[in-house]
């Protein structure tokens, strides 16, 4: 039976258009009887209505709210560590002496205690506010003393001039602690009762439009008479506290006392014991524990000593002739002695946990060494070398392969010959035209010494003159690295391919690939690399927020710190009245390695900075001396090294340092002559990474001598033949920029023929570039000295005060 089969001719009509979409009815029938699948994800997202929203913010509100209240509560109370507050004066005529005698008797119901630490300094004890407070002072030119203080302190109060506010010395101490990181802060202004009262109203003006450029928006309290120091205790007790990233994770003391006590072996090492009360997090004993300039070392043992400066005291009212003041009890006092006697042990460390002080790895000098190659390897070779040196000639029916090495091929050789000849006549015409024109250059050209200013004898004496002149030598190597990026002129004396031999040519320094692990230098085998930086640092942090304390190292406890293997000169540094702060380290801080920092040129400081030039670096809570790199802070995998630290963008520092977890706040000081330290940069920590490749890029210059289409000879890039035939391969580019290659060497003075992808005009500039790596120098020392202190009769660092 045959069936109809419709032809390609049958009319089709247009389907039904119902929108980009099905319909609800289609997608009812289609999917009617099934069952949506369950998607599984691991945070299930509860969708809240707009009821539950509004509470779960108030909530999250509230909390917050809560834990700032409870850390207001807990710092400075009976049961937290004293406030510790840092009296800096920002001016010359402020008395701080005045200052802290007004904070000493500003309630008379207070207890002020003796002074405990090595910075002067006192505790004030208030029950009526419920408070404990810890007074230190600092001089704006004293810098270690003054950041060493700001990194423990909970609060600062700048004491201010009430006409001009803050001298030259005054700003370069306010740089540096804003550069580290200010915790929470008050402004104060001594004497404006000694002004005339139609004065006061134009001095706070003018002092408002000076604090507007350092603290915008921020209230100025008085401090000239007693009410006013109670009304300065409650702003500095009712403020919300500002963190610092550096020592929320790390558990951190101010010592307040510290006795050495030396060793049997030797009387220079011994145990340090220091008493302070606990901040920031837990103390673990296991851990290492960091003094700020002067190293890294183990506790032993942690005591729990009675606390010196309870809030509430047993007491005795005194006699009605003498003044209402608080006295110890006695029999207290005999049984805080008697406690003191009988100090109680809270933890000691455990061996097997204790972390080393290992800092750097014992390299081993025969890892990696190659064993001797067998008989076979080297008949292998053998053969490979013969396979390689076989040339294929054209040769008479029957001669052999002895005959055939004797036969010489003639024709090639002639006209090579003749060709290099007629080059080399060339080449030769032209090197003495060059050369005839560069003596004629060289007779016109003369130095001219400029004429001498009227001199001042006593000035001249002041003045040394190698330094003026390394100094003058800089501003020139800066002035001609900026005219002139990294170009420098080709040795004559030397071969090129010998001085430059540890460069390479790139096709594109972005996409070209370059080994990290290659050609690392000695010092590599000393530091440590972490697999992945990012991860073990966020399995550290956490496992410092989730880790419970062993034993009773709680923050606020005063406990005493049985610190081992420290040098005498600490406890001696002690005594002589520098402050004494220790923080304790996360795991892997006490490791080398090399860390990478983001810094900008301080605007106040104009003084050519070179690399690898020695460095004082205070990093976090470190501070050591290091000779830095410096380079692009770029997304590449290839950073080019700068020579000079550039005042108009961002660098990257790189220096080997002991390991540190950003984030941490970097300052950069330079030595000067005279024992100060200059501010140069500041920024933050970067990364932590060893295969960061800092690029160093060399230029070579050579100028066209003859011009055609787009073939052109290039003279004085290079001064012999093999120098042009071992950078042949190198790619050439031209300031215009047009790109070529070497085609071939002309002569034996180094000229050579160049191709490029287009003509030449006679002003251009041909140029090569080379690369290398380069690495910092290893220079760490953990020991910086404290520096020179600056004055007001002496010029600060570039830096000037508009008062206007």
């Amino acid at each position: 039976m045959a069936v109809h089969r419709s032809g390609p001719l049958k009319q089709k009509n247009k389907a039904h258009k119902n929108g980009r979409h099905r319909s609800r009815g289609s997608a009812q029938r289609d999917g009617k009887g099934r069952v949506a699948v369950k998607v599984q994800s691991k945070k299930v997202r509860k969708e809240l209505s707009r009821v539950d929203q509004r509470h779960r913010a108030n909530q999250l509100r509230k909390q917050k709210k809560e834990a700032v209240l409870e850390e207001k509560r807990h710092l400075g109370s009976k049961d937290g560590p004293p406030h510790q507050v840092l009296l800096v004066p920002l001016h010359a005529g402020v008395s701080l002496g005045q200052a802290l005698q007004l904070l000493r008797s500003s309630d008379p119901q207070s207890v002020p205690a003796g002074e405990r630490a090595g910075a002067p300094g006192f505790v004030l004890l208030c029950p009526q506010m419920k408070r404990r407070w810890f007074f230190t002072a600092a001089q704006p030119g004293e810098l270690h003393t003054v950041l060493d203080l700001a990194k423990v302190a909970d609060s600062i109060l700048f004491i201010l001039d009430p006409v001009e506010g803050w001298d030259s010395t005054g700003d370069y101490c306010l740089s540096c602690l804003f550069a580290q990181g200010l915790p929470t802060y008050s402004l104060a202004i001594q004497g404006v009762g000694s002004l005339l009262p139609k004065k006061q109203a134009d001095a706070k003006k003018k002092l408002s439009k000076v604090l507007e450029k350092r603290f915008p928006g921020d209230k100025l309290l008085h401090l000239d008479t007693p009410q006013d120091a109670v009304l300065l205790l409650r702003q500095l007790a009712n403020q919300k506290q500002r963190h610092l990233a550096f020592r929320d994770r790390r558990s951190y003391m101010f010592a307040y006392t510290a006795d050495f006590v030396p060793s049997q072996e030797s009387s220079s090492v011994g145990t340090l014991k220091l008493s302070g009360y606990v901040r920031g997090q837990t103390l673990n004993v296991n851990r290492l524990l960091h003094i700020v300039g002067h190293g890294d070392f183990q506790i032993k043992q942690i005591d729990a000593p009675a606390d010196p400066f309870p809030l509430n005291p047993r007491v005795i009212k005194a006699s009605k002739g003498t003044d209402m003041a608080m006295q110890i009890d006695a029999a207290d006092a005999d049984g805080a002695s008697e406690m003191e006697e009988d100090i109680k042990v809270l933890v000691k460390a455990d061996p097997a946990r204790q972390e080393s002080l290992q800092s750097e790895v014992v390299p081993d000098p025969m890892e990696g060494e190659q064993t001797w190659p067998t008989e076979e390897e080297l008949n292998e070779a053998k053969a490979l070398l013969k396979e390689k040196a076989k040339v294929v000639k054209k040769v008479p029916k029957g001669t052999s392969s002895y005959q055939a090495e004797w036969i010489v091929d003639e024709e090639g050789s002639s006209s090579g010959e003749e060709e290099e000849e007629e080059e080399d006549s060339e080449a030769e015409d032209f090197m003495e035209e060059e050369d005839s024109e560069a003596e004629g250059s060289e007779e016109e050209c003369d130095t001219v010494t400029l004429g001498e200013s009227v001199r001042d004898d006593q000035y001249d004496e002041k003045i040394d003159k190698e330094a003026e002149e390394q100094m003058l030598e800089k501003y020139k190597q800066e002035r001609l690295d900026e005219m002139f990026p990294d170009e420098v002129d080709t040795p004559r004396d030397v071969a090129a391919r010998v001085r430059f031999q540890k460069y390479r040519g790139l096709k594109s320094f972005r996409t070209s690939p370059w080994d990290p692990k290659e050609n690392l230098p000695q010092d590599y085998a000393r530091i440590f690399q972490f697999q992945d930086f990012s991860r073990t640092r966020k399995r550290i942090f956490k496992e410092v927020e989730e880790e419970e304390p062993e034993g009773a190292e709680q923050v606020g406890w005063y406990v005493t710190l049985h610190v081992a293997g420290v040098p005498a000169s600490v406890g001696e540094s002690f005594r002589q009245g520098a402050p004494l702060v220790a923080f304790s380290l996360l795991p892997h801080e006490q490791k080398m390695s090399v860390l990478n920092m983001v810094v900008r040129r301080h605007p106040g400081n104009e003084e050519p900075v070179k690399s690898k030039e020695e460095m004082i670096f205070h990093c976090g809570f470190r501070r050591f001396r290091a000779s830095p790199l410096y380079s692009q802070h770029t997304a590449a995998d290839k950073h080019k090294a700068e020579r000079f630290l550039r005042p108009d963008v961002a660098l990257v520092v790189t220096v080997y340092a002991p390991i540190t977890f950003p984030p941490a706040s970097v300052l950069l000081f330079k030595q000067k002559p005279d024992g100060k330290h200059s501010l140069i940069a500041t920024g933050s920590l970067l990364s932590v990474n060893p295969d960061r490749m800092v690029i160093k890029r060399l230029v070579l210059s050579g100028h066209p001598f003859k011009i055609l289409t787009k073939m052109a000879v290039v003279r004085y890039m290079f001064f012999n033949r093999e120098d042009v035939l071992w950078f042949k391969p190198v790619e050439l580019r031209t300031k215009w920029g047009r790109r070529g290659h070497i085609k071939e060497p002309l002569g034996t003075h180094g000229h050579m023929k160049c191709t490029f992808d287009g003509q030449l005009k006679s002003q251009d500039t041909v140029l090569m570039n080379l690369y290398k790596r380069v690495f910092p120098k290893w220079t760490y020392d953990p020991y910086v000295p404290e520096p020179r202190p600056w004055s007001n009769e002496e010029t600060s660092p570039g830096l000037e005060v508009d008062m206007e």
